[in-house]
């Protein structure tokens, strides 16, 4: 496996969970691929689940870790073809990530939207930079438009709470005082789509995903009738699509709370972390034993785990 992006590149999902199920339960037992070699997590944004879940999962495989944040260990970067650096950015893109391949066997990175230009962040082209120049495996640890190693998480812990064979999942939007990413509830989509499940999304008109993310997927705009006999709710804010990336309401009719939860199926309560409590869900729900937060976040270190380990057996 040469990046981790898509469900695509993770191949049949039955088989990535099984691999998934097997990591879990033996998370020592695969060292002898990571020794001697070194991962670099490269962070453009702040990060703790993420940051802390990767690292630890290339440590129980025996490999070195390299953690870089760029706005505080490096030189800012000029990520522009053509241009006169007469900047405050002393070091092009162009050099900085072919030797950072240098020093290393697999690169993550993680970089946010800026929500300056749409169709620069969804062309995610200083993902593609960090895939084109540094001559190594590449791993998203969220860019612009995906965070697959949440979703192929999230996917880990459905699979572990499912009690039928394909469960009812339902995506709500929540509201939220700032303007946040699709990565999240993009990546959602597209893994719960590949997966054998009964999959809705529910939000307020206006904040409909992208077209190659949401196509062939039912959206209800009653939030009600969404989560009537679901198994599964997962919780997300995001911005606006079609007016990118504003907030277009704080509507707290979408708060997902305990009359909410009780017309599901006994369902799990999701989120990726971390939540606005009381304006994303409420402490009921978030409380309550059907909240599954914590372990769906402590399957992020079997989610990154399953990805290093494939790629350190192809660099075998």
């Amino acid at each position: 496996m040469k990046r981790f992006l898509t469900p695509s590149d993770i191949g049949d999902l039955r088989q990535a969970l099984n691999e998934a199920a097997e990591v879990k339960n033996n998370p020592f037992g695969y060292q002898h691929l990571g020794r001697n070699k070194t991962v670099v997590l490269i962070f453009f944004n702040s990060s703790l689940r993420t940051r802390l879940s990767t690292q630890k999962a290339a440590t129980n495989l025996g490999m070195n870790v390299i953690v870089l944040d760029i706005n505080k260990d490096g030189w800012k970067l000029e990520t522009e073809f053509g241009v006169v650096m007469d900047g405050d950015k002393p070091e092009h893109i162009r050099e900085a990530v072919p030797v950072i391949g240098q020093y290393c066997d697999i690169i993550a990175v993680r970089s946010f939207a800026k929500f300056e230009d749409k169709e620069e962040d969804y062309s995610e082209r200083l993902l593609n930079q960090f895939i084109e120049l540094s001559g190594r495996p590449v791993i998203s640890m969220e860019s612009a438009t995906r965070h697959p190693l949440q979703a192929f998480a999230d996917l880990i812990t459905i699979e572990e709470y499912r009690k039928k064979s394909r469960p009812k999942v339902v995506l709500t939007w929540a509201p939220h005082p700032k303007a946040l990413p699709q990565a999240v509830p993009n990546s959602f989509v597209e893994w719960m789509k590949a997966a054998d499940v009964e999959l809705t999304v529910t939000h307020p008109r206006g904040y409909e995903l992208a077209p190659e993310f949401i196509e062939e997927v039912h959206v209800e705009y009653n939030q009600d009738k969404a989560f009537k006999d679901a198994d599964f709710i997962y919780a997300k804010s995001w911005a606006s699509f079609s007016e990118y990336g504003k907030v277009l309401s704080t509507d707290r009719s979408w708060t997902v709370d305990e009359r909410k939860m009780a017309l599901t199926n006994h369902a799990k309560f999701m989120h990726c972390l971390p939540v606005r409590r009381n304006m994303v869900v409420s402490d009921g729900v978030i409380d309550s034993p059907d909240s599954i937060v914590i372990q769906e976040a402590a399957n992020r270190v079997v989610s990154a785990q399953t990805v290093l380990k494939r790629m350190l057996e192809a660099l075998e």
